[in-house]
């Protein structure tokens, strides 16, 4: 975040002076479903804090949960990091880190839903339950939440979405980095919510061996960006020396490494967190039988 700081001194997009600094973003299209969530979210949890006041304590850390996750979401696409991000790629693999690694974790583990549904009206609420409660809804929902498609489905975003001709769409054009940025956080909130729910049932060498590829196919894409003498995108290519003192080689470096190593370190260390969980149990019935 200090690089944001640093006086800017060439710009990926028209209309960047030079040596401006990054602004926020404040775009509708960006803050109104922000604002929208959080309102929902906060009617809901207010509406069933007052009908019940069993499983406070959980609703509490299910909250902490969702806000954290939230306040992430919006400082990527929000704060001047997004902007940063228009030139250079470093900024913008930090974004999108942001918004997989640890945005789109806390939302999925904070079982937001309910929630949200009890933010809307009351018909409104009955009409969506009846529609997923509806066959082809389960049956769907069914198939793409299960681990492995689920990861396979993030893994297919983030290798196509950083191909040169998808990845310089989107730096040129606002509407295609929308899709972009709800490609990576839809297919992450699954992904995050199919290793949540597959360890909760018990399924443990599955939600492991799904982080660890998942771990292994962002570590592989890194690698390859880490490791080319040449960039791959026009758009920054074409910046010459970005902002922040980086050539265009070194800028796509720099993101690869961002990419490889604090990627793979998170979805390592969730599964050794879900093999602790497991174990831990184990051994402390193991330690009462042999005392």
């Amino acid at each position: 975040m200090l690089l944001i700081a640093l006086p800017g001194a060439a710009c990926a997009h028209p209309g960047h002076p030079h040596g401006e600094l990054p602004g926020w973003t404040l775009d509708a299209s960006v803050t109104l479903p922000l604002a929208l969530a959080l309102l929902l979210y906060g009617v809901g949890l207010a509406r069933l804090g007052w009908r019940s006041r069993q499983g406070q304590a959980r609703l509490r850390r299910e909250a902490r949960l969702f806000g954290a996750g939230w306040l992430v979401l919006a400082i990527a696409l929000v704060s001047p990091l997004h902007e940063a991000g228009e030139r250079s790629f470093t900024m913008h693999m930090i974004e999108h880190e942001l918004i997989m690694l640890v945005a789109a974790l806390l939302l999925a583990i904070s079982g937001a839903g309910p929630v949200l549904l009890w933010g809307l009206p009351a018909g409104a609420r009955r009409g969506i339950g009846r529609l997923l409660h509806a066959p082809a809804i389960k049956t769907s929902w069914k198939s793409v939440s299960g681990p492995w498609i689920a990861t396979a489905l993030q893994a297919i975003a983030l290798w196509l979405w950083h191909a040169p001709a998808l990845f310089d769409r989107a730096l040129a054009s606002e509407g295609w980095h929308i899709v972009q940025h709800l490609s990576f956080l839809v297919t992450a909130l699954l992904f995050w919510w199919s290793i949540d729910h597959t360890q909760a049932r018990r399924r443990i060498g599955v939600a492991v061996f799904c982080l660890l590829l998942t771990a292994c196919v962002g570590a592989a894409l890194g690698a390859l960006m880490a490791l080319s003498s040449s960039p791959w995108y026009a758009g920054y290519a074409a910046m010459g020396m970005t902002p922040y003192g980086l050539t265009p080689e070194q800028d796509q470096q720099m993101a690869g490494l961002i990419m490889w190593i604090p990627g793979g370190i998170v979805h390592m260390g969730a599964a050794l967190v879900i093999l602790y969980r497991w174990l831990a149990p184990q051994e402390r019935r193991h330690a009462v039988a042999t005392e």
